[in-house]
């Protein structure tokens, strides 16, 4: 009989984000760009060990290859964020997905996922319906198709969640076997309790529901799976293929699907060269005829249902209590602080259910003068958060709206549907999932609930915050600094809260250190400047200006006044008011750059109260990104004569510090201190330099060893990287630049000879990507007796083998 097999993978970790950015500060985020570029086509799936290998599956050709041979989901709000991020391997997922059309009888390996990973069984059948909808439309748009199946998040179920499923058109879901209750033949009438017998996880199921429409539903095989992410079986490649095939059984006299559910990152990143594993396995049981490799797709078409299954409800795989992971203290953690309670979560999730119970009749109140249908409206939002363009949110507001709306209007119907996004967006599963309140997945979804208590605010006019905040106050950290989630929502919440106001103050501040055109956008907000004047004195500096802000999310604008006093550190005051008119803005100018030109600074101060209020703006006021560069240039001077100081001490004792460690002593901690210094100071800027000059390079490490000096491996490693990145780039474009490449193999080799790591993902793709355009006219030149040709071949090759590329 027939045998399949079939790979899941699911990924799902939300980027940290500022809700009222919408986006992503890259010092504060969770996953670095930097990292998860490594980390997604790391955790990739090999199939083909016969083709192109590289030791960690980073080329993007690799991941397109890969994904269109496994099944496997991505979270749409991941998608968004690589994107933008990761754009090459985002691209390299879709058009796997495209590929694997073509293997596998017209069906794609990507499944869809409910919009932003919430609870399923735990939400509002309204709520189920708008996430189910969102994460079909989401993965229309970028895989030009509509889904057959979609992952639960967690694979917490109920039968509601499934009539939804059902209703919009999605054919099956994947559960784990212990989420089954009984089965049965179809058209027989007697079930088969499965109670603590595992169900037969090698056929699809046919769940038959109260509308009387059915769902198939694959039960993935629990003991492989949990071998496979905990287990250590992806340690042979080979021990893998034959777990997987001695799952079939010779006593089924029917077809058989063996198919394995973990979460993607088991494969390279929880178990290092997983994927490599994988890619044997795969490549194992398919040259040796052992089972077919399919998605859950074409196993469906081609073998349907025979069997009826009911679920057991209010389960998932990641909680052994049904779902309690997400509404109570269950036992359930992630097991790093075993001394910790997690009896936050039932009042985390009350003060969340009593904040959407009180915002949820205000949106439809007001949405209802705005909308023909506000949830509707907002089960159609999902296209203007795929395409904020002006000319879609217009089309989407004649469609929607009750009447040709106004421009306050139309800003009033977008922070409803945006209230409405981030309620849904607080109820993201990995707020419950980990130890502490206080950490940086609970820390979000406060985040989110904090953006809708302030648009709730400025729609409703009701301070629902102190309410909210009551509720919030009974989740007890388990951390003595934080005490409670009030005291979190004042350390982290309110903090990154923002208005038009804080917006024009940032731009203020940020404009004495950058420049900035007529208009600029500033994550989701854009300026248009209107007037901006400057005068200085001294190593003091005055901007005064007024500029129209304009939210690209919510569509709120305003025009403001701004000026900002610069006293040449880290010291300044900044005020922002909303522009009155042309005369009193010129009067502020006159008096402020009056009061400048004097040198009387405090009168600066008192005028700038008077003109701009007393809501004073600083460096803090800064966003994330921009509040680092600006620090480093204040710090520029600072840090310059610093470093000209540890240097004295360095070279002035250099041979005495080389008699000292001669004799077998310990360096004295004042020369350690410079030493370390000066050399990571010498490293970076060796590694930035026009050329690298690697016999300089190597006395410097040497030095660093000699002197036990420890070095910043983490700053080096990105400077390096970058380095190697801008030196692949120009041979992109120099492809016969002989000399080019041998700076590059010794450049490799310095990387690869570090105690750092030195990620070359992008190296390696640049690298693929010339060799794909280039190497065969070369290889015809070089075998015609080309010998310029056949030394660029040698040296090519051999730079190749040191980025762990084979040819062939």
């Amino acid at each position: 009989m027939e045998r399949y097999v079939c790979i899941h993978g699911h990924f799902y970790q939300p980027p940290r984000e500022n809700p009222w950015l919408e986006s992503i500060e890259l010092q504060d985020s969770a996953y670095p760009y930097h990292d998860w570029n490594e980390r997604i086509t790391a955790e990739c799936y090999a199939t083909n060990a016969g083709s192109r290998i590289l030791d960690e599956n980073k080329l993007i050709t690799q991941i397109v290859n890969n994904y269109s041979r496994i099944s496997f989901n991505f979270g749409p709000t991941l998608l968004s964020w690589m994107e933008f991020y990761a754009p090459e391997v985002c691209a390299a997922i879709i058009e796997a997905d495209y590929e694997s059309r073509q293997v596998f009888s017209g069906h794609g390996s990507a499944l869809a996922q409910p919009y932003n990973h919430m609870i399923m069984p735990l939400a509002t059948k309204r709520d189920k319906y708008t996430q189910v909808i969102w994460g079909i439309r989401d993965f229309q748009h970028r895989f030009g198709r509509d889904p057959e199946g979609m992952w639960l998040p967690e694979m917490a179920v109920d039968i509601e969640t499934l009539e939804v499923l059902a209703e919009s058109g999605i054919k099956f879901t994947i559960l784990s076997p212990r989420q089954a209750q009984r089965v049965r033949i179809t058209g027989e009438k007697e079930w088969q309790d499965i109670d603590d017998s595992v169900i037969d996880p090698t056929m699809a199921y046919s769940c038959h529901l109260p509308s009387n429409r059915r769902i198939t539903i694959f039960f993935y095989d629990d003991p492989i799976s949990r071998a496979v992410a905990f287990e250590g079986l992806l340690s042979s490649g080979e021990q893998f293929a034959h777990r997987i095939v001695g799952a079939f059984s010779n006593e089924r006299n029917r077809p058989q699907i063996v198919n394995i559910a973990t979460d993607g990152e088991t494969y390279g990143h929880h178990h290092r060269h997983g994927d490599m594993a994988l890619a044997y396995a795969l490549n194992y049981i398919e040259t040796g005829n052992l089972a077919r490799i399919t998605n859950y797709g074409e196993y469906l078409e081609k073998h349907p249902p025979e069997h009826e299954v009911e679920i057991i409800e209010n389960t998932s795989w990641s909680c052994i209590h049904g779902i309690e992971r997400w509404r109570s203290d269950c036992g359930c953690s992630y097991g790093a602080h075993p001394r910790w309670n997690q009896s936050w979560r039932a009042p985390l999730r009350e003060a969340l259910d009593w904040l959407r119970s009180i915002v949820d009749p205000g949106y439809e109140d007001y949405g209802s003068k705005l909308f023909k249908d506000p949830w509707k409206s907002r089960d159609d939002y999902i296209q203007v958060i795929l395409n904020r363009s002006m000319d879609n949110i217009d089309g989407f507001m004649r469609k929607q709206s009750v009447d040709t709306l106004e421009a306050g209007q139309k800003s009033e119907a977008l922070k409803l549907l945006e209230l409405q996004r981030h309620a849904m967006l607080m109820y993201t599963s990995c707020g419950w999932f980990f130890d502490e309140l206080s950490g940086i997945e609970t820390v979000q979804i406060i985040q989110y609930a904090g953006r809708v208590v302030q648009l709730a605010h400025e729609l409703f006019g009701d301070n629902i915050e102190a309410h909210f905040l009551e509720r919030l106050e009974k989740a007890k950290s388990n951390i003595r600094k934080h005490s409670d989630g009030r005291s979190i929502y004042d350390k982290f919440v309110r903090p990154a809260m923002i208005d038009l106001n804080w917006v024009a103050a940032h731009y203020a501040v940020s404009s004495l250190f950058e420049e900035y055109g007529e208009e600029t956008l500033i994550h989701c907000y854009g300026v248009k400047l209107v007037d901006y004047q400057t005068a200085e004195a001294g190593r003091a500096k005055l901007a005064i200006g007024n500029a129209e802000i304009f939210s690209e999310v919510t569509w709120e604008s305003s025009r403001l006044n701004f000026g900002v006093l610069h006293f040449g550190d880290h010291s300044l005051n900044a005020g922002v008011q909303v522009f009155k008119d042309k005369e009193d803005y010129q009067e502020m100018v006159s008096e402020l750059t009056g009061a400048f030109s004097r040198a009387e600074f405090p009168e600066v101060i008192r005028l700038m109260d008077k003109y701009l209020g007393t809501s004073v703006y600083s460096l803090r006021s800064l966003f994330k990104d921009e509040q680092r560069k600006v620090l480093d240039r204040i710090l520029e001077s600072t840090l310059a004569e610093v470093e000209a100081h540890y240097r004295q001490i360095y070279e002035m004792n250099y041979p005495l510090m080389l008699f000292v460690t001669d004799l077998g002593n310990p360096l004295p901690r004042a020369f350690q201190g410079a030493a370390e210094f000066i050399l990571n100071t010498d490293l970076q800027g060796a590694f930035t330099s026009d050329s690298l000059e690697i016999e300089h390079i190597a006395g410097l490490l040497n030095d660093a060893v000699g002197w036990e000096v420890e070095l910043d491996g983490q700053g080096l490693s990105f400077i390096l990287q970058k380095k190697l990145e801008s030196l692949m780039e120009i041979l992109s474009s120099e492809t016969q630049n002989t000399a080019l490449i041998q700076q590059l193999i010794e450049a490799v080799e310095l990387a690869q000879s570090q105690t750092f790591e030195v990620n070359l993902w992008r190296v390696q793709n640049i690298y693929w990507a010339i060799l794909q355009a280039d190497y065969q006219d070369f290889k015809a030149k070089a075998e015609q007796g080309d010998k310029s040709a056949r030394k660029w071949l040698e040296q090519f090759n051999y730079l190749g083998k040191h980025l762990s590329i084979r040819m062939g």
